[in-house]
C-alpha cells in the first residue's frame, strides 16, 4: 500500500493534531453556510497562514452526510502535463487521518486513455492538492470511513482539452453524492511572478489587483467557459488553477446544455496575502466560492 506522505505538514500548515483541529475550527466558526450545500468550491492552495481563514467560507457549504466521493482538481506547479495525471498511492496522508483514494474511480478514469500516472515523489513535490486534504478530513471527520477521494493533478490544457476533460467528468459532477474541489489562487502579482498589470483608475496597486481579480471573479459566476478563456486572454491574469477552473465550467456547460440542471457559482470570499502599494510589492491572491444545484 502506498501512501502520499504529507510532505508540507510542518511548514505550509500545523503538523500538530491538535492545533490544526482548533485552527481550522476557528475558521469554520467563523464563516457562514450562504451557499449550500456546495457540489463543486473553488478554494485557494497556499499556507493556511495565508489562506486558511479564507478557504473557510468555501469549507463552510459542505454538508459531509451526503458526501460519498471528493474529486480534487489541482494545478501542476512543478512538471508540465499536457493532460492530467492520476496518482500512484492508494492513500493520501494527513495530520488527522488518511484519505483512501477510489480504486474504481481511478479504473473508470484509467479506461478512458486520456489519464497519465504521476510518480510519487512528483506527488509529493506538488502542494495544490494536498493544501486541501487537511479541510477535507476534518470537514468530513465524522463519515471518515464512509468517502473516498480523487486527486487528479491538471495540467496545461488548451481550451479543446479543457471541454474534453469537462464532459468527461461531467457525469461525476452530475451525481449528487460527489464533491468537486477545484484547487486555485488567484492574481499573483509582482515583478517575481513577471506580472505587473495595473490600472491606476482603481487608486493603488492592491485596488487594481482586486479589481481584476474580481472580473475573473464575475466571468467565472457565469458558467461560461468561453468568456472566462477570454478574460485570461484580454488579462494574462496569473490564476493558477485555471485549467482546474475551466475543467469545472466546461462540465457544468455540458450538464446545462442537457437542460436537466441548473446551477448557481457564487464567491463568498476574497483576500490578498499583502497590500502592493510600489512596483518592488509583490502579493497572491485568495478567493473561495460554491456551486450548488438549484
Amino acid at each position: 500500500m502506498a501512501i502520499r506522505n504529507a510532505s508540507h505538514a510542518g511548514s505550509w500548515y500545523s503538523d500538530s493534531a491538535k492545533e490544526l483541529n482548533k485552527q481550522l475550527d476557528n475558521w469554520l466558526n467563523s464563516a457562514d453556510l450562504s451557499h449550500g450545500p456546495a457540489r463543486a468550491i473553488i478554494a485557494p492552495h497556499a499556507g493556511y497562514q495565508y489562506c486558511g481563514a479564507c478557504s473557510a467560507f468555501a469549507y463552510r457549504q459542505i454538508s459531509p452526510v451526503v458526501v460519498k466521493r471528493v474529486f480534487i482538481l489541482g494545478p501542476s506547479h512543478n512538471v508540465r502535463l499536457s493532460g492530467c495525471a492520476l496518482s500512484t498511492a492508494s492513500k493520501y496522508r494527513t495530520p488527522f487521518y488518511d484519505l483512501t483514494i477510489d480504486t474504481q474511480i481511478y479504473s473508470e478514469l484509467d479506461a478512458t486513455g486520456q489519464f497519465e500516472r504521476m510518480e510519487m515523489d512528483v506527488d509529493e513535490e506538488e502542494h495544490s492538492l494536498e493544501m486541501h486534504l487537511p479541510y477535507i478530513a476534518k470537514v468530513m471527520s465524522s463519515f471518515k470511513y464512509n468517502f473516498t477521494i480523487v486527486p487528479i493533478l491538471v495540467g496545461s490544457l488548451s481550451t479543446d482539452r479543457e471541454a474534453q476533460y469537462g464532459q468527461l467528468l461531467s457525469k461525476y459532477l452530475a451525481d449528487p453524492h460527489n464533491l468537486f474541489v477545484i484547487s486555485s489562487d488567484f492574481c499573483h502579482w509582482g515583478q517575481r511572478f513577471r506580472y505587473t498589470y495595473y490600472d491606476s483608475e482603481y487608486g493603488e496597486i492592491y485596488q487594481s489587483i482586486t479589481k481584476l481579480d474580481e472580473k475573473g471573479m464575475d466571468t467565472i459566476e457565469t458558467l461560461n467557459p468561453a468568456s472566462f478563456t477570454e478574460y485570461l486572454r484580454k488579462y494574462g491574469n496569473t490564476i493558477c488553477g485555471r485549467h482546474p477552473i475551466g475543467v469545472l465550467l466546461q462540465a457544468a456547460q455540458h450538464l446545462a446544455k442537457g437542460g436537466q440542471h441548473k446551477m448557481s457559482l457564487k464567491f463568498l470570499k476574497y483576500a490578498q496575502s499583502s497590500h502592493c502599494r510600489n512596483m518592488n510589492d509583490s502579493s497572491v491572491s485568495y478567493a473561495s466560492a460554491s456551486l450548488i444545484f438549484e
